[in-house]
């Protein structure tokens, strides 16, 4: 039995759907840029004894896939997440698919006001070509470690530069990461990994062992019907990991322990309450060699916390946040009655597909 399975069935045996829905809390919340055609989230946060979770996976996904987001959030509000190992997580900056110009700033910005210096930029979305990703890619090089040398103390040693690592989402068909790998590697004048550069899982492995630069699995992980058996194989140097459609932190869990490689905890475009079971799975993964992917407190507009999440000095603390009870409330009237009940039915659905 998987630790899906079995914590499914422990927490379906302690709760009813009908006790979830009872103090669910409909929300949305902007975004202060579009990300991957995203311009806003909404879905339900969960309450139970433990504290608050959330329920929101995208609305384009099936019953089953959003059956693991409720978990995830069960287990968050009527669960238990395990005792942390640390304290702070380090985290990176999140760079869309801007113009050049914009995503330059945009990461000064990230490094002036929370102390990112690892920049994850997106690439190989729709519209761009690679010549635009690279143009990005090199704009954020320059201004970022512009900043970084101007910031710097000259008894504090050597400059470190920024680590840049590039996120194409599955978009490119094996050829074409072969050519865009090491022109957007010069372009970062050394990337610290390329994430997801194919969606096929045979190509992804085979970009692996031609690529000029480490390659890291996303969607292959969180999609694969069987996450541990594709994290104790060799399709990639690097794990990324999101606790929502995997189940929850527990069952995220077994697949680091199944993992032969690094990890990096990642954020699912959560709200603040939704970060802080990313937060839990960070703060018990005994090594985590790169920075993490949770710093997307940066991308929202709106939240359901009078301040977002966001790092100070490129680290956030290994904590659980609640609902601020103001900021709840604008989160509750920005989403529509219809939406709404949309939500709650998507719940029943989804609970009906958990194992028992």
């Amino acid at each position: 039995m998987t630790a899906f399975e079995s914590t499914a069935r422990a927490l379906t045996a302690k709760v009813g759907v009908g006790e979830v829905l009872a103090d669910a809390v409909p929300f949305r919340v902007e975004l202060k840029v579009p990300f991957r055609g995203v311009t806003h989230r909404e879905g339900l946060l969960l309450q139970g004894p433990s504290g608050w979770g959330e329920f929101a996976p995208f609305t384009e996904y099936d019953d089953l896939t959003a059956s693991r987001w409720l978990l995830g959030g069960v287990e968050a509000a009527f669960g238990q997440w395990p005792d942390p190992v640390r304290q702070e997580v380090r985290v990176n900056a999140i760079i869309p698919a801007l113009t050049p110009e914009a995503a330059a700033s945009l990461a000064v910005r990230a490094f002036e006001s929370n102390g990112a210096t690892t920049f994850k930029i997106k690439v190989g979305g729709e519209g761009n070509s690679l010549d635009d990703d690279c143009a990005r890619v090199a704009a954020v090089r320059e201004a970022v470690d512009s900043a970084i040398a101007a910031a710097h103390d000259p008894s504090a040693g050597k400059v470190r530069p920024a680590r840049i690592r590039v996120d194409a989402n599955g978009a490119w068909t094996y050829e074409e990461a072969l050519q865009a790998i090491p022109e957007l590697d010069d372009a970062a004048k050394g990337m610290e990994y390329v994430e997801q550069p194919c969606m096929d899982l045979g190509d992804l492995a085979q970009v692996r062992r031609n690529s000029v630069a480490m390659v890291a699995a996303d969607e292959s992980i969180r999609t694969a019907d069987d996450p541990v058996r594709i994290a104790n194989g060799s399709i990639a140097d690097i794990l990324v990991l999101k606790v929502p459609p995997l189940g929850g932190v527990t069952a995220a869990y077994e697949v680091i322990e199944a993992a032969r490689v690094p990890v990096v905890i990642s954020g699912a475009m959560d709200t603040s309450v939704g970060l802080s079971a990313g937060l839990a799975l960070a703060g018990v993964v005994e090594n985590l060699p790169f920075a993490c992917g949770l710093g997307t407190g940066e991308l929202l507009a709106t939240d359901v916390v009078t301040s977002p999440v966001v790092p100070r000095g490129g680290v956030l603390p290994v904590e659980r946040h609640n609902p601020d009870a103001e900021a709840l409330e604008l989160a509750q009237a920005a989403i529509a009655p219809e939406r709404a009940d949309w939500w709650r039915e998507r719940l029943r659905r989804a609970w009906e597909l958990l194992p028992n």
